[in-house]
């Protein structure tokens, strides 16, 4: 194939109305879980400050927690994907029912990790008021493991199947049934006694009960093709350990991205509550903006997957360019907002005039790394549609952790750049993680694109990983 790289660039029309088209409803869902986080903050900070701090604590271990579970079930993607191109529907069916086999070991690691809360938070030396609070907020969380990584199982599933509409009604009807939860549960209402912040995390564990449960059920004429009738080969070893292949490394990059934006946090405790505040507004609408990227990642992940299984190797480059152009564009426009009007933003947040001039230092820098920030997300989920995931883990980890962190912190605290140090230290690490993921697509779709099955073992004597795999011209 003459220049197959360079194909990459020039998308059609036809790709870019089919990336909108999945894009949209899943930026939406991510948009409604969001909505739920920032539910709970506002209705638990009229409980007191130190409930506050502790959803704010006891989340960010949550989530530390979890994390890596979620980017583990997202080895659904490239495999539910290539395999609906390829119109395979028992490797559909087997790749689902080992996602809920995965949910339930997953499970079982992150309830056991929940357990010691308390004595990590301790060790942490966080206050000795809000620990028992953040204890109990973790230790809520643990019934809704589960149906948490159900949900994603379920939701990665109908992504990949290009059935989104049940996932917006059961995110819409959640976020209802949070509120509802909060009221009674945080402020003791209907004769429930007040809970505070470890009632907005039993709240929470309930509407994951509500969101796995719903979600099947509307969504049962497609799921229930894949799960009525069991299938023992989901056991087999070889094909599980070549799914968990996959899936690990994406858990380990979600895990490191995570982990480096909570280091960024943790340090910029050190530099005084003001400056903590101010980073806590800008990251607020960082992550508000990071969810346009987070979609349309989510979307290039399945058209490239679908375009591998089906054999058209020249729509997954195509559809991989309209992610990245589309990406950078929608990123452009909010950098332009961030860069024109960062103390307008920053006053929706507050009106402490300290706290305002940091986040509007802050804002303009966001702006920056936005773009860097949505092409890095959007290139690993073209990746991850060709199943390419061990590379971008590493080059993630170097990013953030070898080049990132350390910027940030010298900028900080040796050059006395402060919190604004901080944030260049998180752009760099970002446009780091951007290049070289770019780097690596180029060279990824420069070679022949190969479906990944993971039912047989690979006979290449140079395979990219283990699991056989269909050549595509």
């Amino acid at each position: 194939m003459k220049g197959p790289a360079a194909q990459l660039l020039r998308p059609r029309r036809s790709d870019f109305h089919a990336l909108v088209l999945l894009a949209l409803p899943i930026t939406t869902v991510q948009v409604g879980l969001m909505a739920m986080g920032i539910a709970d903050t506002v209705m638990v900070g009229r409980a007191s400050p130190a409930d506050l701090a502790a959803v704010a604590l006891g989340n960010l271990y949550f989530f530390l927690v979890a994390i890596f579970g979620m980017g583990v079930l997202m080895s659904l993607d490239p495999l539910v994907s290539q395999a609906t191109g390829a119109g395979d529907e028992p490797a559909v069916t087997r790749s689902v029912q080992r996602g809920l086999l995965l949910a339930v070991l997953l499970t079982l690691v992150a309830s056991i990790l929940l357990i010691p809360a308390g004595q990590v938070f301790v060790l942490l030396r966080q206050p000795s008021e809000v620990i028992p609070i953040a204890a109990g907020y973790a230790w809520a969380a643990i019934p809704g493991m589960l149906p948490f990584y159900a949900f994603v199982v379920f939701r990665q599933t109908l992504q990949a199947l290009g059935r989104l509409r049940p996932i917006v009604w059961t995110i819409v009807w959640a976020n209802l049934l949070n509120l509802l939860l909060n009221w009674i549960l945080i402020f003791g209402n209907l004769g429930v006694p007040p809970m505070g912040a470890i009632g907005s995390s039993l709240g929470s564990s309930l509407a994951r009960w509500f969101m796995a449960l719903m979600l099947l059920l509307v969504a049962w004429p497609v799921l229930g093709l894949h799960l009525r009738a069991f299938d023992r080969r989901i056991f087999e070893r070889g094909p599980l350990f070549r799914m968990v292949s996959v899936g690990v490394p994406i858990g380990v990059h979600f895990q490191v991205e995570f982990g480096a934006f909570a280091m960024t946090g943790l340090m910029m405790g050190w530099l005084g509550t003001i400056s903590m505040a101010g980073h806590q507004v800008a990251i607020n609408l960082a992550a508000a903006a990071f969810m346009f990227p987070l979609g349309i990642s989510g979307a290039a992940a399945v058209l490239v997957g679908r375009a591998v299984g089906e054999g058209d190797p020249d729509r997954a480059r195509r559809a991989a360019g309209a992610a990245l152009v589309l990406c950078v564009g929608l990123m452009g426009a909010t950098a332009a907002l961030f860069l024109g009007f960062p103390t307008v933003l920053a006053r929706a947040y507050t009106n402490d005039v300290a706290v305002l001039t940091v986040a509007a230092a802050l804002i303009p820098i966001a702006g920056l790394f936005q773009i860097f920030d949505g092409v890095q997300a959007v290139a690993a989920g073209v990746l991850r549609g060709v199943a390419d995931t061990r590379l971008p883990m590493v080059l993630n980890l170097i990013g953030f952790w070898v080049i990132g962190l350390p910027v940030g912190g010298y900028l900080a605290f040796g050059a006395g750049a402060g919190p604004v140090g901080l944030w260049w230290g998180l752009a760099t690490g970002l446009a780091a993680v951007a290049v070289l993921l770019l780097l690596r697509i180029r060279v990824r779709f420069g070679r022949v694109l190969r479906r990944l099955v993971v039912e047989e073992e690979l006979t290449d004597p140079v395979p990219v990983r283990r699991g056989r795999w269909k050549r595509l011209g």
